[in-house]
């Protein structure tokens, strides 16, 4: 754990400021949820609660069947990370936090189909991922929040993404959605 050198104290509602250097880096916005833990030493551990990260498992399953099936990378998000990766780039993108854009897609709840070269393309995480040429990304919603995404690449030269590849990344973001309703 990394020491800040901030004090802050706890007002009569037993509330504590974050500073906003802290929510700024963490990307903490008003209505995040946190998770609060506590250790034995009298710690309090605030930590960005991902109920996808819950399904994580599942999600690593979900994508090694649909790259299996179709021969193209398949990536599942939630709001903060990368949770799932299959069919290669697992490295590069395993745990690594998202780019802006892909937060905004998400936040968004926008459907992007793109090329490389395309004005529309959503880098996933901040690093650049070499050589992927087609990509659709679609957002995960449960109960009517957006709250990931699901990705399918491809790195094959003249791949080009139609509406078989919406719809299934439109299936695997309704499938996991509804998992985690249930």
């Amino acid at each position: 754990m990394k020491a800040t050198g901030i004090v802050r104290r706890i007002d009569d509602l037993g509330r504590v400021v974050i500073p906003k250097e802290i929510r700024r880096t963490l990307r903490l916005r008003e209505g995040t949820p946190l998770e609060i833990f506590t250790d034995r030493e009298g710690e309090i551990i605030l930590k960005k609660y991902s109920p996808m990260v819950e399904l994580a498992a599942f999600a690593g399953q979900y994508a090694e069947a649909m790259s299996q099936a179709t021969g193209l990378i398949v990536c599942i998000t939630d709001r903060d990370q990368v949770i799932a990766v299959s069919g290669g780039a697992r490295k590069e993108l395993l745990q690594k936090a998202i780019s802006p854009s892909l937060e905004r897609v998400i936040g968004e709840r926008q459907v992007v189909q793109s090329g490389k070269d395309e004005k529309s393309f959503v880098q996933l995480v901040d690093e650049e991922l070499e050589g992927i040429t087609a990509q659709v990304v679609a957002p995960i919603i449960c109960e009517g929040d957006a709250i990931g995404a699901v990705a399918i690449m491809s790195r094959e030269p003249r791949a080009r993404f139609g509406e078989m590849e919406m719809k299934l990344a439109a299936t695997a973001c309704g499938f996991l959605g509804r998992q985690m309703e249930s």
